[in-house]
């Protein structure tokens, strides 16, 4: 299928090829991008890169930790020692819609949003404590707009914003959590006990088909964002839409500039959600690696939306281990991580019904042979690792220009008043009906 283009240009021609059907059974977790040739797993590595930093660091910052031998068998042992000196890092919680949801966002009333002590859905500090949670991704997710066409006004960005605010506002007001905008404040924060807070956003539809409101979530605190939600955008074409119609348009060009505007700002590209075909070409022009924030495997569970390489079977915490499993066979365990979609979904694996439930998830995968290495990178030093990486290029790119491509179907508007001409003879000036 040839090597990844790694070009500064998303224009060109080969950027927006059609990829090789051949590697249709193809899958990540989590994964991220470099100029790797494409082998049987190239799916997985050509998503995550090769920044070894920031394990590096935490190994620095933590091995004295490590010192006392455990007996390999004694996996309660273990996976207590490993999780109280590696960050569990979650990649998906969707806690800050229920509050949207069910409190409007109104989050000071402890006698409703008892979050310190208990809550009905899948997430709060106490079984964030039980689990062994070392880093949390919110998502400030809001739904696909009711539009007809992708210009028509909506309130998705305005909604969008409110989300973010809450989440702060969560984090900030609970001291146990501690809000995080750079990979570096990750493990800092872990080590003086608390838990590292990051914001993700789930769907550029909440960037209103403007790669300026990207620019403008970045310098809000969100570090990644999925590509598309449930719904095509101006953007990208969305895993739903080929389940229900069977067409995958991939990548528009418009998305293929937002590409190189992400990566040039350090914000981390979330495939979840997303086509395979929309997949497949961000790997073909990203320069920084990407994500897979909350996604399966499509070899172990046939749903669209999954990493091709998914049909939900009677799903138990060792199905939740195969998938793991499959992805470290199929590319090794530097491309694996954990997403839950807590508290974003009804549906959850028998036996892991909470954040409490993490600790289940290791043991059972250390009963399959990860030796302590292997788990430390997937519960945390992996999505680091990538993160730290978006961040270093984005230094390099510091140089590059803003991207100003506008999506080709935005419509433009005016006040309809006189004002003065600043171009004369400029083509390209919006008129208004009773004025040029």
């Amino acid at each position: 299928m040839g090597d990844t283009v790694a070009a500064a240009s998303p224009r060109t021609p080969a950027a927006l090829q059609d990829p090789d059907e051949s590697g249709e059974n193809r899958q990540v977790v989590l994964a991220g991008g470099g100029p790797r040739s494409r082998s049987h797993y190239g799916f997985i590595t050509r998503a995550f890169g090769t920044v070894g930093a920031v394990a590096l660091g935490l190994w620095l910052a933590y091995g004295s930790a490590f010192g006392r031998n455990i007996d390999p068998l004694d996996f309660q042992g273990r996976n207590e020692r490993l999780l109280a000196t590696t960050p569990l890092i979650d990649g998906h919680n969707d806690l800050p819609y229920l509050l949207r949801l069910e409190l409007k966002n109104k989050i000071y009333d402890d006698s409703k949003f008892t979050f310190r002590e208990s809550l009905a859905s899948h997430t709060d500090l106490r079984r964030m404590k039980q689990g062994k949670v070392g880093g949390q991704f919110w998502s400030v997710f809001v739904e696909c707009p009711d539009i007809v066409h992708l210009d028509d006004p909506n309130h998705a960005v305005r909604d969008t914003f409110e989300q973010i605010d809450v989440a702060k506002r969560m984090i900030s007001h609970y001291d146990e959590l501690h809000y995080c905008e750079t990979s570096s404040c990750v493990p800092a924060a872990f080590k003086a006990g608390k838990v590292p807070s990051m914001l993700g956003a789930e769907g550029l539809h909440q960037a209103g088909s403007s790669i300026v409101l990207i620019r403008q979530l970045f310098d809000a605190g969100v570090r990644y964002i999925t590509v598309t939600h449930n719904c095509d955008n101006a953007f990208a074409t969305a895993a739903s839409t080929v389940t229900q119609t069977g067409r995958d348009g991939g990548l528009s060009e418009f998305g293929a500039a937002a590409v190189v505007e992400m990566n040039r700002l350090g914000m981390m590209i979330d495939l979840s959600h997303t086509s395979h075909k929309s997949m497949r070409q961000v790997l073909d022009i990203t320069r920084s690696p990407v994500i897979f924030s909350h996604s399966a495997c499509y070899a172990l569970s046939a749903n669209y939306r999954n990493a091709p390489d998914d049909n939900p079977d009677a799903a138990d915490v060792e199905t939740a281990v195969d998938h793991i499993m499959h992805v470290v066979a199929v590319a090794g365990w530097d491309h694996v991580g954990i997403g839950a979609d807590f508290d974003g979904a009804v549906d959850l694996a028998s036996g892991i019904s909470s954040v409490a439930d993490y600790p289940k998830l290791i043991e059972a995968v250390m009963r399959r042979g990860a030796t302590d290495e292997q788990v430390r990178m997937l519960v945390g030093e992996n999505i680091l690792r990538v993160w730290r990486e978006n961040e270093v290029n984005a230094h390099v790119f510091r140089k590059e220009l803003p991207v100003e491509d506008v999506w080709e179907g935005r419509r433009w508007t005016r006040w309809d008043n006189g004002l003065p001409i600043m171009i004369p003879g400029n083509p390209e000036r919006i008129t208004a009906k009773n004025h040029p």
